[in-house]
């Protein structure tokens, strides 16, 4: 279709765009009023949340449903692993994503269910309960004060210490991003990214006619439509609203973009201004026509730009307050200049993913494991002063054993960890002072609480990459934790 003959300006799509990004914000009221909206919908972006999911197996668990609250509550995508979701439910609610698998049957561990993870916090633990049996509720064992002569119930030790464990890591290892990547959008599985963030914002603003859409088909997010110089136009684009709180991207090189084109050249938007006409940091990029390609875009590179004009005065981008991303085909570059590969009429780009890369390397895989793990056979232990576990290791199939043998087969897997060797679990409210060691000789005990919040601390600890720490409660309650100063304690075991 010719541009004479597109020539007639929509209205209808002008308001509809100003609608959807909230640009006309009685417009908004009014349709909220109508629609029975509340103030807080859910679905306002929020860039603390548009993350990876963070993996959490034994989630019904003592330790393991401690995390998941923990994460839930600092804005984390939390999938929790579970074997019995109803039980799951009545113990974690509906705030987390809940998947039944089993660690012991990797079959289980499908790419669907480790689909999009950013991280892995394994809790699970073969069960243990007093020989003289227990409550429904398991009282007797999670209290953790008194000892109970304890045995083993239902599955092994060796099943679940070693081979669950090394199934896991081994399903995980194909699923995580590279060290030093964050992954911001994931097009490759079914989401709602794209129909309550992305929304196209083309010509029609200025007057034009070009016209976009985007939506998902085969597992990448495709951004077509028809582009036209009609009526002074000549761009079409899809942007993200605006993230509240932003995107925090401090300590990232850049963004990644793996994208399939058409030969065109297209712009890549960042934006930290959440005005609707505001500063935005620009890069073009070429496409190869239906060849799949990685686009890194240095944030060094980035141009910083009000409409199509270069701003020579303004000031590198703020990674830390990413508050939008837009792609665009425009028929000009910058300041006047035309764009090289543009052409009217249809266009296609397919985006498999959006990515930060050149980050820190964090852990990826956090194992709650057991101190005492080292001491069965050990010459020279004495094993009257020695907890049960390493006392009756032997009589409980070898449960420290196993555990070392999961341990290991993470240290070989390549994966950036962290090896959490709690002391003695129990019941109790936690907020005490953490004692962090190494070489698994300390005794003590400490709360699943405390244990739960490490676990959480530690996905944002690169100190804590590739370590093994036993940990303790100290005698004091300790009003603040310098956490980057305990992790900074332990050397690596590489």
């Amino acid at each position: 279709m010719s541009d004479k003959n597109r020539s007639q300006w929509d209205l209808g799509r002008f308001v509809q765009t100003l609608t959807y990004f909230e640009v006309i914000p009685l417009v908004n009221w009014i349709q909220d009023l109508f629609q029975g909206r509340s103030k807080d919908r859910q679905d306002k972006p929020d860039g603390a949340k548009q993350v990876g999911v963070i993996l959490v197996a034994g989630a019904t668990g003592g330790v393991g449903k401690r995390v998941v609250r923990r994460l839930v509550a600092q804005g984390y995508k939390v999938r929790s692993l579970v074997r019995d979701i109803d039980k799951a439910r009545t113990i974690l609610g509906d705030s987390t994503d809940l998947v039944v698998a089993d660690i012991t049957k990797p079959e289980t561990l499908t790419p669907l269910v480790m689909a999009n993870i950013q991280a892995v916090i394994c809790c699970t633990a073969v069960r243990v309960q007093p020989v003289e049996g227990d409550t429904p509720e398991r009282e007797k064992y999670y209290q953790g004060v008194k000892f109970y002569q304890p045995e083993i119930v239902g599955d092994t030790p060796d099943n679940v210490e070693y081979r669950g464990v090394k199934n896991l890591v081994e399903a995980a290892a194909k699923s995580l991003p590279k060290a030093g990547e964050k992954l911001l959008f994931d097009f490759t599985n079914p989401s709602t990214e794209v129909k309550n963030i992305w929304g196209a914002v083309d010509d029609v603003v200025m007057g034009g006619v070009s016209e976009s859409t985007i939506q998902l088909v085969e597992g990448t997010a495709l951004f077509a439509g028809n582009v036209s110089t009609a009526n002074s136009g000549g761009f079409a684009s899809v942007r993200t609203k605006n993230f509240s709180p932003a995107f925090n991207l401090t300590g990232y090189e850049g963004i990644e973009l793996r994208v399939r084109g058409d030969g065109k050249r297209y712009k890549f938007f960042l934006r930290t201004d959440t005005r609707w006409d505001g500063v935005g940091y620009s890069y073009s990029f070429d496409t190869v026509a239906n060849t799949w390609i990685d686009v890194r875009i240095p944030f060094a590179d980035l141009i910083p730009v009000f409409r199509a004009k270069t701003l020579q005065d303004s000031p590198p981008i703020d990674a830390s307050k990413i508050s939008s991303f837009q792609l665009m085909l425009s028929k000009f570059e910058y300041d006047g200049e035309l764009n090289p590969h543009f052409s009217t009429g249809g266009f296609t780009l397919q985006v498999e993913s959006i990515k930060a890369y050149g980050g820190e390397t964090l852990p990826q895989f956090i194992l709650v494991s057991s101190a005492g793990v080292t001491r069965p056979g050990r010459p020279g232990i004495n094993l009257e002063e020695e907890p049960p576990a390493v006392r009756l290791n032997d009589q409980l199939g070898g449960i420290l054993t196993w555990k070392l043998r999961g341990e290991d087969s993470l240290r070989e897997s390549g994966i950036p960890y962290t090896i959490i060797r709690p002391c003695a679990l129990t019941e109790e409210p936690g907020g005490k002072s953490l004692i962090f060691e190494q070489g698994d000789n300390i005794r003590g005990k400490i709360s699943r609480e405390d244990v739960a919040e490490i676990c959480v601390q530690v996905l944002q600890q690169p100190q804590a990459c590739n370590v093994t720490f036993e940990v303790k409660e100290g005698e004091n309650h300790a009003n603040s934790i310098d956490w980057q100063r305990l992790f900074s304690q332990l050397i690596s075991d590489n």
